[in-house]
């Protein structure tokens, strides 16, 4: 073979080893091979997946079977709007604060402000104009309360992202706090006040998703899950499955108080009601005691038989209401 042969036969191996290297390379770019848009980052950011926790808003409203006061509906709309506003100031500012730690996890390194996406200077100023205008709210329907909520909503939420969240079981009940506050939300705008029974119901269903949310973090991303969430070490995945049984059980206790105490043509659909929701618990607890790293709002929107009780809950439910 010719010298000149044996550099044209090496150059096509060298060629074609490039081409694989550049194969391989294609294979494992990352999520993003191309940067977001600007409005894209922002609106990932944002999380329009979580804004359907703001319709806790009409929780009280709908329990009581009355507006509560005329136009209640709009004051109710407009809690929401707040709370959507409020809400979304919080996930760009814990964002911000939690970008190294979410750089090392395997889900949350693709947010916008960890990943670079989103200058984390854009996404204090969109967060500081957001709680503004969720604060703003309630003086504009001159519902002062609401601001109070509003702002003790904020309040909680800022003080977990740069401290609460290190303190074990005190991080849980404030993240559940986050869910009793909307609700308290739309009963303050509507002029609604929800039983006793009803916010213990609501407290304990917010309690139980914050404990499954730690359980499939602890349990999906194992030792790494330290890492990314410190509080995580004082955890043991048996004892928040043990946890989750108990608050579900006394959530169904307190669920049957509170539709024992119903008017009697409602009480019988709310007492039956309790059947699907207690499948639901059930239902939510063996999904989460699977280890995986979806979010909890998956297992809650995903399954087609966790729909299943839901739906035939809201059905008896609402049944109950129109009795």
């Amino acid at each position: 073979m010719t010298a000149e042969a044996s550099a044209t036969e090496e150059t096509a191996e060298t060629g074609g080893a490039t081409a694989a290297s550049k194969k391989a390379r294609k294979k494992v770019q990352p999520r993003h091979a191309r940067p977001p848009g600007w409005l894209v980052a922002v609106l990932r950011t944002a999380r329009p997946r979580q804004w359907p926790k703001n319709l806790l808003v009409f929780a009280a409203p709908l329990a009581g079977a009355t507006w509560g006061r005329p136009h209640g509906a709009l004051y109710a709309l407009v809690a929401a709007g707040a709370f959507l506003c409020a809400s979304v100031a919080v996930y760009f500012v814990n964002d911000v604060v939690d970008a190294e730690r979410d750089r090392r996890h395997p889900r949350k390194r693709y947010r916008p402000v960890a990943s670079g996406d989103l200058p984390k200077s854009h996404a204090l100023v969109i967060g500081v104009i957001c709680a503004a205008v969720g604060l703003a709210a309630g003086l504009a329907v001159s519902v002062p309360l609401l601001t109070v909520v509003i702002g003790t909503y904020l309040g909680i939420s800022f003080l977990y992202s740069f401290v609460l969240k290190h303190i074990p079981v005190i991080e849980l009940i404030f993240v559940a706090s986050g869910f009793v506050l909307r609700v308290l939300g739309g009963a303050v705008a509507t002029h609604v006040p929800p039983s006793g029974w009803f916010l213990l119901v609501c407290s304990l269903g917010a309690f139980g998703v914050a404990i499954a949310k730690r359980y499939t973090e602890l349990a999906g991303l194992g030792p790494a899950a330290i890492q990314h969430r410190p509080a995580l070490r004082w955890y043991r995945p048996w004892a928040l499955l043990v946890a989750q049984w108990i608050v579900g059980a006394a959530l169904i206790a307190a669920y049957v108080a509170w539709a024992a105490g119903e008017r009697t043509d409602a009480r019988g659909w709310h007492l039956l009601s309790a059947i699907p929701l207690a499948a639901a618990l059930i239902r939510f607890a063996v999904l989460t005691a699977r280890h995986t790293t979806a979010p909890v709002e998956d297992l809650l929107t995903r399954d087609g038989l966790m729909l299943t009780c839901e739906l035939t809950w809201l059905a008896l439910f609402v049944t109950g209401l129109q009795a």
